[in-house]
């Protein structure tokens, strides 16, 4: 009996102990994420998913125009960035704005459509590749991917396994769709991809601790520039297809710079009716002047209008509507300042029960 207690105590301490670790490299990678107000011309990351595949406007983009955008680009002095460089250039602000372009999920048509172009003009990009769909109709195959991947100029990112909305899956269920994928990853390459990024952009505070602890940055779906203080696991990308792609909300996008802060709350993106509306909070730095006229939009109830917005002390709040409705709910805000435009947004997925 005694000896049970002895092992029973025992037990306890360790699992305070792995608690504490726990805990403690969270807090030690949220401190990471709050520098300074560094004035970082930032990164802005451009998502793609087919192309020349009309049939699906909302992930879609027609070959001539994303030439044409590319062609933007080079026509405003903007360099595309390396993605081998990404992350060890992290934490370096950037005298010049850079481009990022990531492509989302291996469908065949990228590689027919879109790949002859960017090899032709070395342009870098990230391929995020999930390892379920690979050599499934519509998808690329292994022996594709691996061209990409030896190029010098592109990178592969992890997808996932299955592609599936991975926080609807029980948290023993998401590790499992990733170490999955990881040892399928291990068996092609040789290697894990150290940049993530969420299906769908949905993620949990679990997912994101989870994601942080095992790759070095993660994306998401939400709309924003990359700075030096942005989480690194909880990264924007402005979603480019038919819809979202026209020339002219192009030119706009390509000329947003980021919109820097210390902190934002709340830190669990998954909305469920105990939190449904959030409290939002952000607080930014001393020297972000014009707060009073940053301009904010949500989707509340499914519908887009003007946020109920404060900014007292440097500190933003919104105060919403109403809930969101499920799929996802979003916030953009922006703010004009002496003609430069900053912008940020965030995503919150929304479970019903």
């Amino acid at each position: 009996m005694i000896i049970k207690k002895i092992l029973f105590l025992a037990a306890s301490i360790i699992s305070l102990f792995i608690l504490q670790i726990y805990f403690l490299t969270n807090s030690i990678s949220e401190e990471n994420n709050s520098k300074y107000y560094s004035n970082d011309n930032g990164i802005l990351s451009l998502m793609y998913h087919r192309f020349n595949e009309n049939r699906y406007p909302s992930t879609n983009i027609k070959m001539n125009v994303f030439k044409e955008q590319m062609e933007i680009i080079k026509n405003l002095d903007y360099k595309f960035y390396d993605p081998k460089l990404f992350i060890d250039d992290f934490d370096k602000p950037k005298d010049k704005k850079k481009i990022l372009i990531t492509i989302d999920d291996g469908f065949k048509s990228f590689y027919n459509e879109a790949w002859p172009y960017l090899k032709k003009n070395k342009i870098p990009f990230i391929l995020f590749i999930s390892t379920e769909p690979v050599g499934k109709n519509g998808y690329m195959n292994w022996d594709e991917i691996k061209e990409i991947e030896k190029s010098n100029f592109a990178m592969i990112g992890h997808h996932s396994h299955t592609h599936e909305y991975l926080i609807d899956m029980n948290n023993l269920d998401f590790v499992k769709d990733i170490e999955i994928a990881n040892e399928i990853f291990k068996d092609k390459f040789g290697y894990v991809p150290e940049i993530f990024s969420y299906p769908f952009g949905e993620y949990s505070k679990y997912m994101k601790d989870y994601i942080s602890k095992n790759f070095k940055v993660a994306f998401g779906q939400h709309s924003g520039v990359i700075d030096i203080n942005k989480d690194k696991f909880e990264l924007p990308r402005f979603p480019i297809n038919e819809k979202y792609g026209e020339l002219k909300r192009f030119k706009s996008i390509i000329n947003y710079y980021p919109l820097e802060y210390k902190r934002l709350l709340p830190i669990e993106k998954k909305l469920t009716k105990k939190n449904n509306p959030p409290k939002f909070e952000v607080e930014f730095f001393n020297e972000q002047n014009n707060l009073k006229n940053i301009n904010c939009y949500s989707n509340e109830g499914n519908k887009w209008e003007k946020s109920k917005t404060d900014v007292t002390d440097q500190i933003l709040t919104i105060e919403f509507r109403e809930p969101f409705k499920p799929r996802r709910g979003r916030i953009n805000c922006s703010l004009n300042e002496n003609g430069k435009w900053r912008w940020f947004g965030i995503q919150f997925p929304i479970i019903q029960n």
